[in-house]
């Protein structure tokens, strides 16, 4: 047995809108949109009358994916728990970028939280955590040249 790849993370979101454009404001790519439903669906998710819509994006160059889930049934409409670094549990991505700075710029004119400014971590990267949509928690890191 072995682990060949991680191929992709799914996220959950209720606003789906401004979950796609905070990522393609980091510099992903839409890869494909679609919605699904019916018996596959459930007997995948152990649910009945499940209803989704998708969006897949992609790195430029990178084979793993994020998708971006909207349930619109079974939906759930209870507030974000907001989640901090330390929280246990899954919390955040780290996604390795180019030009940190434009990228943390462009995220804060949008209204997007940073949990502090650009730090230089020895002589490797320069990283960032940001909060976008829906408490979604990433690592922005730049390779230092």
């Amino acid at each position: 047995m072995k682990v060949n790849k991680i191929d992709h993370v799914s996220i959950n979101v209720n606003d789906l809108a401004a979950a796609k454009a905070f990522f393609l404001d980091i510099g992903f790519e839409v890869r494909a949109e679609w919605e699904m439903e019916g018996e596959l669906l459930d007997r995948v998710l152990g649910l009945r009358d499940a209803k989704t819509a998708c969006v897949a994006l992609g790195a430029p160059g990178s084979q793993a994916w994020i998708e971006l889930v909207k349930y619109y049934q079974p939906s759930d409409d209870t507030e974000i728990q907001q989640s901090y670094p330390y929280t246990l549990g899954i919390r955040h991505m780290a996604i390795e970028v180019e030009d940190i700075e434009g990228i943390v710029s462009t995220l804060k004119q949008k209204g997007t939280e940073t949990f502090s400014e650009i730090q230089q971590y020895e002589q490797s990267y320069k990283l960032c955590y940001v909060r976008g949509p829906e408490g979604i928690i990433l690592e922005l890191a730049e390779k230092v040249k």
